[in-house]
């Protein structure tokens, strides 16, 4: 296959994973349809499901390419031989990706339809917080073989880190309220956060 054949290919694929995540956010995924995807991205139904074999695993590509905009992947968590500048880059990149609003529409529309659309929520947290969690986890599980921290349960320490990275931001974005008066501080508290999380855990 030519250059310009896989890039017009990758152009389509993004196009299709743009549209389905603005569809997803706004009206929940129950209530899209690949037609619509297909219509608002300007391709055809086929040409989705050629990339995607159903609304399900499209749901769950939107939610990872989520990830890769914010650059929370494995690539970022590559070197545990610098474990205070690789958290520091984890820290605020997480810290953007989990408050950006596009994060917290699809998280608001999993917890509003759990209770009929169970699988949705499973979907995006195998995605999404599962995946992550799992990057982070073997991170710390590398880090530690270096013997400058110890972490114990790695799985947990990862959980832990996840948590407080949240902050009050995020309790308040889920509670629908006005958050203006946290964004000066929001990149201050990431870092001491990180910085906070290893220190408890140096040797």
């Amino acid at each position: 296959m030519s250059t310009v054949a896989v890039s017009r290919s990758a152009q389509k694929r993004q196009q299709i994973l743009s549209s389905a995540i603005e569809l997803f956010t706004s009206q929940g995924l129950p209530n899209t349809s690949m037609d619509e995807v297909a219509k608002h991205a300007g391709v055809s139904k086929q040409t989705v499901y050629a990339h995607f074999g159903s609304k399900d695993e499209l749901f769950v590509a939107a939610i990872e390419s989520k990830c890769d905009v914010h650059q929370v992947s494995e690539d970022m968590l590559s070197d545990p031989t610098r474990p205070e500048q690789t958290l520091a880059c984890f820290a605020h990149h997480f810290g953007e990706m989990i408050v950006s609003p596009e994060s917290m529409h699809v998280f608001k529309t999993c917890v509003s339809q759990a209770d009929t659309h169970p699988e949705i929520s499973r979907l995006f947290y195998d995605a999404g917080p599962a995946n992550v969690l799992g990057l982070l986890a073997g991170y710390l599980a590398e880090v530690e073989k270096h013997g400058k921290y110890r972490f114990g349960n790695c799985h947990h320490g990862a959980i832990r880190l996840c948590l407080m990275l949240f902050g009050e931001m995020k309790l308040k974005l889920e509670l629908g309220l006005d958050t203006s008066d946290l964004e000066a501080d929001r990149e201050a508290y990431v870092m001491d956060t990180a910085a906070m999380f290893l220190k408890a855990h140096r040797c």
